[in-house]
C-alpha cells in the first residue's frame, strides 16, 4: 500500500506556485482552508452568510496554519443541481473582495467551473486561483480565460455531473482513466498559456466507495505528471458512510484518510478543519526527517 516505486522516486515534482509573482511553496505539503458561502453545502451549508463570519472564518484559517483560503459560493454536493451564474457573483464577489482587503497577503482560490465568474471575480478582487471541480468540462472557455487571466489553475477529475455523479459510475481502471484526463487537459492548458496546473483526482466525484479507496491506495501514481497534487476529503461520504456516522462525526477519519493522503505525495489538503490537518503534516514531517537522519 502507497508504495514509492523507483519509477516514480526519482520524478521531480514542481514545488512551488506562482500567483502574481508570490510564490507559494510546496517543498512541505500545505492546508487550504474552505469557507463555502452556501446555504446548502453538505458539511457547513450556512455557516457564513454575513461578512463578519467569513471574515472571522478566513481568520481562523490562517491562524490555525492553512496556506490558502478556498471560497466557494456553489454547492457540488451529489445531487445538486447548482445556481444561475448571477446568484453565484452575488455571493462569492463579496466575499472574495472582503477576504483580500482584510487580508492582502492571503493566497485566496475561487472555488468555481464559469469563466465568466473567475473573470469578473478576478477582474474586481485582484489575481486568485481557479479551482474547477468539473476539469474544464462544463465551460468551454475556461481554460483560454485562465491562460489569459495568467492565475494558477486546480484541474479536478469530475465523472459526469453533480446531479448524477454517483449514479453508478464505472471505471475500466480508475488509475488510468483520470491519467488520460489529466494527460489531454494539461496538454490543453499548456497550449492556453496556463503555467502552474495543480491536479486533483476529485475524491468523491463520480466514484464510488470502493473507487475513493482505491485512488487513495494508489494515489502515488499521479507523481508521473510532476505537477502539484491536490486531495479534498474532508469530512467526505467515503469516510462517514464507511464508518456508519455523519459528516458532523468525521473529523478524526478525515484525519486519517489525510494522513494517507500524505503519504501517497499530497501537496495540498484541501479541508474544513485546518488545525488537524497541520498537525498531521507536522507530524509526518518529523517521520520523514527522523528517517534521513
Amino acid at each position: 500500500m502507497l508504495i514509492t516505486t523507483t519509477a516514480t522516486k526519482f520524478l521531480k515534482r514542481k514545488s512551488t506556485i506562482n500567483l502574481d509573482g508570490r510564490i507559494i511553496d510546496l517543498s512541505k505539503p500545505v492546508v487550504m482552508g474552505i469557507i463555502n458561502v452556501t446555504p446548502d453545502s453538505f458539511f457547513d451549508g450556512g455557516k457564513y452568510k454575513t461578512e463578519k463570519k467569513i471574515l472571522k472564518r478566513a481568520e481562523e484559517i490562517l491562524e490555525q496554519g492553512g496556506t490558502i483560503i478556498d471560497i466557494g459560493a456553489i454547492t457540488t454536493k451529489p445531487g445538486s443541481e447548482g445556481i444561475s451564474t448571477k446568484d453565484e457573483i452575488e455571493r462569492l464577489l463579496p466575499a472574495v473582495k472582503a477576504v483580500k482587503k482584510e487580508f492582502p497577503k492571503a493566497f485566496v482560490s475561487i472555488d468555481t467551473y464559469r469563466s465568466w465568474v473567475a473573470m469578473k471575480v478576478i477582474e474586481d478582487c485582484g489575481p486568485c486561483i481557479v479551482n474547477d471541480v468539473t476539469g474544464g468540462n462544463f465551460d468551454e472557455n475556461m481554460f483560454d480565460t485562465v491562460g489569459k487571466l495568467g492565475v494558477p489553475y486546480i484541474l479536478m477529475h469530475m465523472l459526469g455531473n453533480p446531479l448524477k455523479m454517483q449514479e453508478k459510475p464505472v471505471y475500466e481502471d480508475i488509475i488510468r482513466d483520470i491519467s488520460m484526463f489529466f494527460t489531454d487537459c494539461v496538454k490543453r492548458l499548456t497550449k492556453a498559456g496556463v503555467k502552474d496546473v495543480i491536479i486533483d483526482p476529485g475524491f468523491g466525484f463520480g466514484k464510488t466507495l470502493e473507487h475513493n479507496y482505491e485512488l487513495l491506495n494508489r494515489l502515488d501514481s499521479f507523481k508521473v505528471f510532476q505537477l502539484p497534487l491536490l486531495v479534498g476529503v474532508s469530512r467526505k461520504s467515503m469516510i462517514f458512510k464507511l464508518l456508519g456516522t455523519k459528516p458532523e462525526e468525521a473529523l478524526n477519519g478525515t484525519s486519517v484518510v489525510n494522513t494517507l493522503a500524505l503519504m501517497g505525495g499530497t501537496d495540498i489538503l484541501r479541508v474544513h478543519d485546518v488545525r488537524e490537518a497541520v498537525e498531521a503534516i507536522r507530524i509526518l514531517d518529523m517521520i520523514r526527517s527522523t528517517s534521513q537522519q
